[in-house]
């Protein structure tokens, strides 16, 4: 009851217009209240798992191969059954998705633009049949609906996350690109002009490639893109035009090493900033995820840890210990350790390892210290009198008095 509710105020403040329609039909739709929340969150589950993805995956990508061969008429000839089963299966996967996730949430589904790409595929889908069966199969715009069937290999887009953010990335050029197009466009403009005004006279001018402004525009388009411009200044060559290679050389600088590369340069910008916004999303996922299953982890080792107090109360003859030890039975390898000690926080390992290069540095004094007090004392033996023992001075007395002469 409460999420109803709640479903039904947040329309009442979103302001876009399928909203707004919702709220002009909410009043009528207040008696009728969908029971089937189980079912509806058994299919919504159907839909997100990865097993769902992979089968829409495989369908359209060997529905794209089947396509591939439908090209050839040889092949459409020998395996024509198959081609056709092939594509029965493939429009009924794709009107069953659509089915389950207009089943899902039927108004929120139509405020995602990849969801109203797979309506226009599957609108695309079935206009063939449709023009066969109005128009006839002899119709001659049948072969542009047929051939408009290349497009259902877009629905792997909303299954491709880095094909979803290469989308982002052209969708935020979008404004800068114009405005560069539009300067090269007028670029193009004045050289067209120029180039009439200087190439495209009437006794001697150019007529194929100079003659008119649109002659002129494709044919810059050419220099644009450094397409064949070497014949162009050929023939421009052959007619003796004096400025003709000074005005390809600069339009060639100016369109194609500047503007183009300038476009260039703003798609890739573009596109690192969407690449490195999509690595933080992925980054903030994993952490959610991982927080998630720490979060399980230590319920079902509370409700693990309180069933085991209460087997306890209950039974005398097991100890504690023993209800520990079958405790640490039921946990994994796989399970994470949950750590909340300060001992186990970066913050402590930063200062731990920063009181460990203080003693290493208090120890590397200490050792130069002694090093200087053993050598201080090393000079001062130096400097002190040699005094003999008392002993070598009484071996010294008896070898005088052995050797003196008898008179």
């Amino acid at each position: 009851m409460s999420q109803h509710r709640h479903q039904r105020q947040s329309r009442v403040i979103s302001s876009s217009p399928v909203d707004t329609t919702s709220v002009g039909f909410c009043p009528t739709f207040k008696k009728f209240k969908r029971k089937d929340d189980e079912c509806r969150a058994f299919v919504k589950r159907v839909i997100m798992s990865r097993f769902f993805k992979i089968i829409m995956i495989s369908t359209v990508t060997s529905n794209g191969f089947f396509m591939a061969l439908w090209t050839s008429y040889d092949i459409r000839y020998r395996l024509f059954r198959l081609l056709e089963l092939s594509e029965i299966f493939f429009v009924s996967i794709c009107t069953s998705e659509l089915s389950m996730k207009l089943y899902v949430d039927p108004i929120n589904y139509w405020k995602n633009g990849y969801n109203l790409l797979d309506v226009i595929i599957i609108i695309i889908m079935l206009l063939p049949y449709t023009v066969r069966e109005l128009m006839g199969r002899q119709f001659t715009y049948v072969h542009i609906a047929d051939g408009m069937q290349s497009l259902r290999i877009l629905k792997l887009i909303p299954y491709s996350r880095g094909i979803r953010t290469l989308i982002i990335a052209v969708g935020q050029t979008v404004y800068t690109v114009a405005s560069v197009l539009l300067l090269l466009f007028l670029l193009m403009y004045i050289f067209a002009v120029l180039g009439f005004c200087l190439f495209g006279s009437a006794d001697k001018g150019d007529h194929d490639n100079w003659g008119n402004l649109a002659a002129a525009f494709f044919t810059l388009f050419s220099l644009a893109t450094v397409d064949g411009w070497t014949d162009l200044q050929k023939q421009l060559d052959n007619r003796q035009f004096a400025l003709s290679r000074a005005f390809t050389i600069i339009f060639i600088l100016l369109a194609s090493f500047i503007f183009l590369n300038m476009f260039v340069g703003v798609m890739i910008m573009h596109t690192e900033d969407s690449i490195k916004k999509f690595e933080r999303e992925r980054m903030l996922e994993r952490q959610v995820a991982l927080m998630g299953e720490k979060q399980v982890i230590l319920q079902r080792q509370q409700e693990e840890i309180s069933r085991l107090m209460h087997i306890q109360k209950n039974a005398d003859c097991k100890s504690f210990s023993e209800l520990v030890e079958n405790f640490k039975k039921t946990l994994r390898h796989t399970d994470p350790m949950v750590l909340d000690d300060f001992g186990t926080s970066l913050p402590f390992i930063d200062i731990y390892f920063s009181t460990l290069d203080y003693q290493d540095t208090t120890v590397r004094k200490l050792q130069e210290l002694y090093y200087e007090i053993v050598h201080v004392l090393g000079l001062m033996l130096e400097d002190l009198p040699q005094e003999k023992p008392q002993s070598l001075e009484k071996v010294d007395e008896k070898e005088l008095g052995m050797g003196t002469p008898v008179c």
